[in-house]
């Protein structure tokens, strides 16, 4: 058994360190300043592309929380590179937001105030204040949970709406992206607010952020998990009436570890003895959607009874930690033997071996899947931190 700790533990080593590598020389955009917008499957950069918020906002979050590991100087160096672009283009400073996206010249483009944008920004903030004691990035970092606070929270119903127009007026788009439900309150949201208040917490000790994370936690305890199926429920209106949609297995195992984690940030031993038995519940059903290789699927939609059948880098790296989250709450090894067999599919499958990073996914036939290298979505966020809480908890 101690050898299948430190084999997975040393291949999370590695791994790190070949993920950053591709982001500190392949994703550095020296014309424009921050980071590229998008690199495409074939490892073209295209220097003109839209910047998102949450791409830099992850890569922030990614080289801090990184850094800590490596204290390599030039990780140090990036995630401060990171950190100015977003102060200096992404900032709202006239409304205290944070821009969607911007142009490739740093001017504003889709100005709407995304919530989900404004956690990963906190997140990363955060995760920067903690290698940096940078003062300005915890100020900004308490800032925009304030505007979250003022403009966001409901305080009728609890729970969260999703965006809001550049001045915090309601929008009429709420969607994350072209896929997802217009609906006003998300798991999606709920779940990476839950994270960047644990993370700001960790680092400012606030009574009444304290009492926000616990009130979150209850609210996705209520409505968002399903104690039938412990699947999540993703898409809701204002009045907490659901909007069935699909399972989408890497929320499910992502949530599982990381809901677990805030209740421990917070210290509050009520939440934390719930949601390490929720862990465990949801790494079960989770198995049902891990293919023979390995591999963990997409989504299903229940409607339909169909397998949305690809395999997308961001489930495989929440794989690994919910089930070695899930191995170390009950010791059970089929737990690890998960985690390995699926580095192992990472590996064969989702590993560009030629240019480096990951792939975004694999088809039912083990095509690729021609999307981004790099992009508003295609982060080091998901894939660093597999490794990075692996490295911690092995």
């Amino acid at each position: 058994m101690e050898t299948q700790i430190d084999t997975l533990k040393s291949l999370a080593k590695s791994e790190l360190f070949e993920i950053l590598n591709y982001w500190s020389f392949e994703t550095i955009d020296n014309k424009n300043g921050g980071f590229i917008g998008e690199i495409d499957y074939k490892n073209y950069k295209n220097f003109d592309a839209p910047k998102g918020s949450v791409l830099h906002a992850r890569i922030l979050w990614s080289f801090s929380a990184a850094y800590e590991i490596t204290n390599n100087e030039k990780h140090k160096s990036l995630a401060k590179r990171a950190f100015d672009y977003i102060v200096s283009n992404f900032y709202d400073s006239q409304f205290g937001g944070i821009f969607w996206s911007i142009n490739a010249d740093g001017s504003p483009r889709e100005t709407k105030n995304q919530i989900y944008a404004i956690a990963f920004t906190i997140y990363g903030l955060t995760e920067y204040y903690k290698i940096s004691k940078d003062k300005k990035a915890l100020d900004l970092a308490i800032d925009l949970y304030k505007k979250i606070e003022l403009h966001s929270y409901d305080n009728l119903k609890e729970g969260y709406f999703e965006a809001f127009t550049r001045d915090w007026q309601p929008i009429e788009d709420l969607r994350l992206s072209e896929k997802d439900a217009n609906e006003k309150k998300t798991m999606n949201t709920h779940l990476h607010i839950a994270e960047a208040y644990a993370n700001l917490y960790s680092v400012w000790e606030n009574v009444d952020l304290k009492f926000k994370i616990a009130k979150i936690l209850h609210v996705i305890d209520v409505y968002f998990i399903d104690k039938k199926t412990w699947h999540l429920k993703l898409f809701f209106d204002e009045n907490w009436i659901e909007k069935p949609d699909v399972i989408s297995y890497g929320h499910d195992i992502e949530a599982a570890w990381l809901l677990q984690w805030c209740a421990e940030v917070i210290e509050d031993n009520d939440l934390i003895e719930k949601y390490k038995k929720y862990a465990v519940e949801i790494a079960k059903v989770t198995k049902v959607g891990i293919d023979i290789d390995g591999g963990l699927w997409y989504e299903f939609d229940p409607k339909e009874n169909k397998l949305i059948a690809e395999k997308h880098w961001w489930p495989q790296s929440e794989l690994l930690i919910g089930m070695v989250n899930a191995y170390q709450l009950t010791q059970e090894q089929e737990f690890l033997e998960i985690a390995e067999k699926n580095f192992e599919f990472i590996e064969k499958y989702i590993l560009d071996k030629e240019n480096g990073e990951w792939i975004w996914g694999i088809n039912q036939d083990y095509s690729p899947i021609k999307k981004d290298k790099a992009g508003f979505w295609k982060c080091p966020y998901h894939n660093s931190r597999a490794c990075i809480e692996l490295i911690k908890r092995l």
